[in-house]
């Protein structure tokens, strides 16, 4: 805990004020209890786009099963994304696990002090950037997030959109002028916090704020206004078909997406999207003869999943199929295999996948063996 009347070395009153109530009002979290930048990184990669209650029991079990830098780089993918299942946006597993090999390949196993450099590691951007080099090594730059963002247009009473290029650029130069020499991790930190409790998206608790005789927009009744956000598109919602096919031991038949799009190099039941106007059981039919060039015929439906992505929704329709004719290769996928039940608890599936065969599993008898 750091010592109250290092508040004098703050020259800057909201700093003072904002560091002071964090001193005393910061929220126990198990990597605020380390400097070290490895725990550091991968906790910022975990906390994007997830809330903290979901990622701290995920944090534990990734530093349990990659304890450094190192075991990480030598993990198998499968391995990673496997201890990350239904973390979600599963391209950060796959970036962190690329980072860490050129971590260890480049950097001898020691993540990067300089800002230019640690922005070339896979899956580091400005933000990433900034809370590394800020909370681990004690550097002087920001962490500027959608949270930060909405902080610094209410204190401010910034009315331009803040999900504009030009305006985030601002805002980052802007950040980057209040942070403080000393303690700046505890700064970006504090900003972190405050947008977590009080300073949320919607109904603002200004009464409890350390800052709002600072703040612009509580000033001109602004805080449920601001920050301005430019309306978005509508979310497309499409349709997908899975195949469920048997061999002649019960075992079903699974296969390992490609190395890039979407939830690259995860396991899932063969078949894709279906475009608006075609026949499902046809398009699934060519879908699989695509991905394994085989021949199969749909039968009976097992189920079905609705599933949110970030830029579109996901219907997933499960048929149960017959194997017609041919021998599964991997012709629009990486590999595939023929699986029981306890085979599918270690392969990594996504979210919706796992519930397809859950589902489908209450409908048909799959093998245990």
């Amino acid at each position: 805990m750091v010592m109250i009347k290092d508040i004098n070395k703050i020259k800057s009153p909201l700093g003072r004020q904002l560091l002071a109530w964090y001193w005393h009002n910061q929220r126990s979290l198990p990597w605020r209890k380390t400097n070290d930048p490895y725990h550091i990184w991968i906790s910022e990669i975990m906390l994007q786009q997830t809330q903290v209650d979901t990622v701290i029991s995920y944090y534990h079990r990734f530093l349990k099963a990659f304890s450094t830098v190192s075991s990480l780089a030598r993990a198998p993918l499968q391995n990673v994304l496997k201890v990350w299942e239904n973390l979600g946006y599963y391209s950060r597993a796959r970036n962190i696990h690329a980072a860490a090999r050129m971590i260890v390949e480049k950097f001898g196993g020691q993540i990067p002090d300089n800002w230019e450099v640690i922005q070339t590691l896979p899956g580091i951007g400005q933000y990433t950037a900034g809370a590394i080099l800020s909370i681990a090594y004690g550097q002087a730059v920001p962490a500027v997030d959608g949270n930060v963002r909405r902080i610094l247009c209410r204190l401010f009473a910034i009315r331009k959109p803040v999900d504009d290029t030009r305006e985030q650029k601002q805002l980052q130069k802007l950040a980057a002028s209040l942070i403080p020499v000393k303690h700046p991790g505890d700064f970006n930190q504090a900003m972190m916090d405050l947008g977590a409790t009080i300073c949320k998206a919607k109904n603002p608790d200004c009464s409890r704020c350390p800052v709002a005789h600072h703040c612009q927009a509580r000033l001109h009744d602004l805080q449920n206004v601001l920050p301005i956000i430019r309306k978005a598109p509508a979310i497309p919602h499409r349709q997908a078909a899975a195949a469920v096919i048997r061999n002649s031991k019960g075992l079903l038949l699974v296969v390992q997406r490609p190395t890039t799009g979407l939830l690259a190099s995860l396991w899932k039941l063969p078949g894709g999207f279906i475009k608006s106007g075609e026949d499902i059981e046809s398009r699934l039919r060519r879908c699989v003869k695509e991905e394994l060039g085989i021949s199969i015929q749909p039968g009976k439906h097992l189920a079905s999943v609705n599933h949110a992505y970030t830029h579109f929704r996901v219907t997933l329709q499960a048929y149960e199929c017959r194997l017609l004719k041919g021998t599964p290769k991997p012709l629009g996928c990486q590999n595939w295999r023929w699986a029981s039940l306890s085979d599918l608890k270690k392969l990594p599936l996504s979210k919706i996948d796992r519930m397809i065969v859950s589902q489908a599993d209450n409908e048909s008898q799959f093998s245990e063996v």
